[in-house]
């Protein structure tokens, strides 16, 4: 299984710099990046999008798969709705987190869960990736609904990561089967 990654209503793409209008509106949110671990500032305007998503597609050849960052765009008429990400937690850089950001219209519609899955089933098919997991600020109850819809397990809570106290959700390959 490669790149792209189609479901029925979703492509999961690499992020190009010509998203930088429509990843805006996702980063540049007070509604999304509050919620991100770690916090992440907004973004300022499509010019300063442009320049993260330039880095985060320097980045990319870079990373031993499953990690990466990834558009997710709507099927039906092209539009980006939201990202996708895997990455190392810290502070030991052994567990793989799985994480996801919506544009806020895009909130309420399971774009989230029918995203987050597909590239759980790519990140399994990938060698040597048994578990991922998902972290969560206590207050996000979207984020926490999304991990158990995904059929992560609550692992229970803990400030090992980023220095906050998060909701540690936790899925493994043998749970799909």
């Amino acid at each position: 299984m490669s790149m792209p990654l189609t479901t029925d209503r979703l492509v999961i793409r690499d992020w190009s710099e010509e998203d930088a209008e429509a990843a805006y509106p996702i980063y540049g949110s007070s509604e999304v990046t509050h919620w991100l671990t770690p916090a992440m500032d907004q973004v300022t305007d499509a010019a300063a999008m442009r320049s993260v998503l330039q880095a985060w597609q320097e980045a990319q050849p870079n990373l031993i798969p499953p990690r990466g960052r990834w558009a997710v765009e709507r099927r039906s008429d092209g539009r980006v709705v939201g990202g996708l990400g895997i990455r190392l937690l810290p502070p030991y850089q052994e567990d793989l987190e799985l994480s996801w950001q919506l544009h806020p219209e895009a909130w309420g519609q399971g774009y989230a869960t029918e995203a987050a899955r597909a590239l759980i089933e790519w990140a399994f098919a990938q060698h040597d990736t048994d578990e991922l997991f998902a972290v969560a600020r206590p207050a996000n109850t979207r984020a926490n609904a999304t991990a158990k819809r995904l059929g992560m397990q609550w692992v229970g809570e803990t400030t090992k990561y980023y220095g906050l106290r998060l909701q540690v959700y936790r899925i493994r390959h043998s749970d799909l089967v």
